[in-house]
C-alpha cells in the first residue's frame, strides 16, 4: 500500500504550535494549494490541513506565517472524535514527514519577485547554519557558489572532456 502526499502551498494563517503533557511539540497548520485549472478566470484551491510533530512543528511555528511558501511531503491520516454537541466528527489530515521552507524568513507572502533558490530545509530539525570547521571555528575553506553565479564565465574556450571521463 502507498499513502504519501507532496503539496506545495501557502499558508492560511500562523501555524499553531501546542504540546502534548509528555512535552512533545504539534503544530496544525492548514496549506492553500492551488488547482490547475481556472473557473471563469479566477483560480480555485484546496484548504488542507496538516499537522508536523516535535522539532519540525517548533521550526514551522517560530519561522514561519500566514502567507509563507511551503512544501510537505507526508501522509495522510484519517481520525474521528466525539463534538460537544455528541454527534461524530471525522477528519481528514496530512501528517508531515518533511518540511520545507520556500521562501526566506523576511519575505512577504505572495509577493512576485525575482525567483529565490536558496530553500530552507527541515527534516527532523537539522541546523541550517553553513558548516564551520571541527570546533565551531571558521575553516577558510572557499565559499559555495552561488546559483545564480556562471561557474563558466571565466573559461577560456570549449572544455575538453575525453571518453574516459564520461561515466557511461
Amino acid at each position: 500500500m502507498i499513502n504519501r502526499v507532496v503539496l506545495v502551498g501557502r499558508l492560511v494563517a500562523d501555524p499553531e504550535l501546542r504540546y502534548t503533557p509528555n512535552g512533545i511539540a504539534s503544530c496544525k497548520f492548514r496549506v492553500a494549494v492551488n488547482r490547475p485549472f481556472k473557473n471563469e478566470g479566477e483560480q480555485q484551491a484546496d484548504f488542507i490541513s496538516c499537522v508536523a510533530w516535535r522539532k519540525q512543528a517548533e521550526n514551522l511555528a517560530n519561522f514561519m506565517k500566514k502567507g509563507n511558501l511551503i512544501g510537505l511531503e507526508g501522509k495522510i491520516q484519517t481520525g474521528s472524535y466525539e463534538g460537544q454537541d455528541g454527534k461524530k466528527i471525522y477528519t481528514t489530515d496530512v501528517v508531515a514527514d518533511s518540511i520545507q521552507f520556500l521562501e526566506p524568513r523576511n519575505s512577504t507572502g505572495g509577493a512576485q519577485s525575482a525567483p529565490n533558490y536558496q530553500s530552507s530545509t527541515n527534516i527532523g530539525g537539522t541546523n541550517q547554519t553553513p558548516p564551520q570547521g571541527n570546533y565551531g571555528g571558521n575553516n577558510n575553506q572557499p565559499s559555495y557558489a552561488r546559483v545564480d553565479e556562471d561557474p563558466f564565465a571565466n573559461s577560456k574556450g570549449p572544455i575538453e572532456v575525453s571518453e574516459d571521463d564520461l561515466p557511461f
